[in-house]
């Protein structure tokens, strides 16, 4: 793991090093140098976690932190937030009722350990005796998909229809192999804020449930009450970095990870971003477009094609 730490490290000095100087024109697919003053050969840029680097580099950048992170995901998870986090996901799939009109086709999208599909289908099966439900879990990160298939095997649900493991983009997901109009649920748990493009993680998402699906986002979200959002910024930007430091000897992927979450839009924005895909949701309040958790360290925001 700090291999792939000096890997992530080394880069973002090119990027640093490069990006903000270089203007590129785009050739059949390939960059090069150029003095051209036209504002078309400026290379788009995004962001990653604080800093901002070329759009094109980001997904190679967030496949260094998960493939340093994918062994000890769970771990870590435990340890920044003394386990809450799989109350959260209890909460989260529970909201969802699955199985409770009868078998549903799933699909949950930068899923790769498998930690929702797994509660999906164990309550589909606990709550309804529903053994027809099925998920497909997709992640563009074949090390985190390894660690959902390890854990799988552990269970009944190995070697049935009712699990599945695939390596595509949530940006762009092969339509030959995820049709249109397919899923009666489409989830995303802590994973869409590190997508290069949120707009095009959701217009898939439309794409591909069926008209009335429901589109279920968990992600860390923005805490309004002032005195809870100074404590968690300490937290954060102190503790979790060190935790990725004595647990996994990674602390700029932590780092990463912490700072991804302050980027992402606060409530109200991804709301409406959700409804521009397309969407139905209810109104811009907690409760409405999205539910908060502990006060919005995480949110769950819901819609429905329409």
């Amino acid at each position: 793991m700090q291999s792939l730490s000096r890997s992530l490290r080394l880069s973002l000095q090119k990027l640093r090093s490069t990006a903000p100087c270089s203007r590129y024109v785009h050739t059949e697919g390939t960059a090069s140098s150029s003095s051209s003053s036209s504002p078309n050969t400026q290379p788009r840029t995004t962001s990653f976690g604080f800093k901002t680097v070329p759009e094109d580099a980001k997904e190679s950048l967030v496949k260094d932190v998960f493939d340093s992170v994918a062994s000890k995901y769970d771990l870590m998870n435990d340890a920044t937030s003394f386990g809450v986090h799989r109350l959260w996901k209890d909460a989260f799939v529970s909201s969802l009722r699955p199985g409770r009109k009868g078998p549903m086709r799933c699909i949950d999208v930068a899923g790769g350990t498998g930690d929702i599909a797994l509660r999906i289908l164990d309550h589909a099966r606990e709550t309804y005796a529903d053994r027809e439900t099925s998920v497909e879990v997709v992640d563009i990160n074949g090390q985190m998909l390894k660690e959902g298939f390890r854990r799988f095997k552990k269970t009944m649900y190995h070697n049935t229809p009712q699990i599945s493991f695939h390596e595509a983009n949530a940006q762009d997901l092969p339509s030959s192999q995820f049709k249109d109009n397919t899923y009666d649920l489409y989830t995303i748990a802590f994973g869409i804020r590190n997508c290069t493009s949120i707009p095009a993680v959701l217009k898939e998402a439309h794409r591909v449930l069926k008209p009335g699906g429901t589109f279920a986002c968990l992600e860390f979200s923005r805490v309004n009450n002032p005195l809870l959002s100074t404590i968690y910024d300490q937290y954060s930007f102190t503790v979790i970095p060190l935790l990725g430091t004595v647990l996994t000897g990674d602390r700029e992927s932590y780092q990463y990870l912490v700072e991804s979450i302050r980027k992402f839009p606060p409530q109200p924005e991804f709301a409406n971003m959700i409804r521009e895909a397309g969407f139905s949701t209810g109104p811009d309040v907690d409760g409405g477009a999205w539910s908060d958790m502990w006060g919005g360290i995480a949110c769950v925001h819901k819609g429905v094609k329409v």
